[in-house]
């Protein structure tokens, strides 16, 4: 038995479901009912309810592809801040397409501090030195030239992703690229830096909003309208 609606927006101590239902996420056990744990958000699916939290930090798992900057350049590669618990390197062998020699080539011809990569996570391991391994020998990454990063709580990732990608799907008909980092951060690269300020708005809408129904159709409305004036040169 469900005592919540989809997309609820919920308190710690609130009653999710007694416990012969399904309940997954930040959640704890009180008198035969979930409780959360956590300020956040209801979701309905095939095979269950999930409480989906509205803060929170990175957890970096293999496969996530990160938005990170360059914090230091070490001996045989790059420290990485990618707003996890531990900074993450970028050995050069994942970096680099070709042999150097590092003893005449310093690595700041490819990277320096404060440059920024879109990588893949290629290993998390919490025993190493560095708990997070990072490659760019993947498609969509490498070093950022040019575009706009934004920065948003991890835990709202996947409102900006939406279903089956709707939202963000609804974001790139301005005609730009956009990466989505599952630490947050959001790459985006346009022809005019004036749609670039634009998708930068809507992302930190769609951050604060991210619990309001009917957030998909308004944020459409939006792109539907900027991209009407863009057309007349309003914009």
């Amino acid at each position: 038995m469900y005592f919540v609606t989809p997309r609820q927006l919920i308190f710690p101590g609130d009653v999710i479901a007694t416990t012969d239902s399904k309940v997954e996420g930040p959640v704890y056990v009180d008198n035969g009912r979930y409780r959360s744990l956590v300020v956040g958000l209801v979701e309905f699916r095939e095979d269950g309810v999930v409480v989906v939290p509205l803060e929170g930090t990175y957890k970096p798992k293999k496969g996530d592809v990160v938005v990170g900057y360059v914090t230091d350049v070490l001996a045989t590669g790059w420290e990485i801040d990618v707003r996890s618990f531990m900074p993450a390197y970028l050995p050069v062998s994942e970096a680099l397409h070709r042999h150097v020699d590092l003893e005449t080539t310093p690595l700041t011809t490819f990277l320096n501090i404060g440059d920024v990569v879109v990588a893949k996570v290629k290993d998390v391991d919490l025993t190493d030195e560095y708990p997070i391994i990072l490659t760019l020998k993947e498609e969509r990454v490498g070093k950022v030239e040019s575009g706009t990063v934004v920065e948003i709580t991890p835990v709202k990732v996947p409102r900006l992703i939406g279903k089956r990608g709707s939202m963000l799907n609804t974001l790139m008909e301005v005609g730009c690229d956009i990466i989505v980092g599952q630490n947050g951060r959001v790459w985006i690269r346009c022809r005019d830096t004036r749609d670039e300020v634009f998708l930068a708005t809507l992302v930190r809408k769609i951050e604060a909003e991210s619990h309001v129904m009917g957030l998909t159709d308004r944020i459409r409305a939006e792109v539907e309208k900027y991209k009407t004036q863009r057309q007349q040169g309003a914009v």
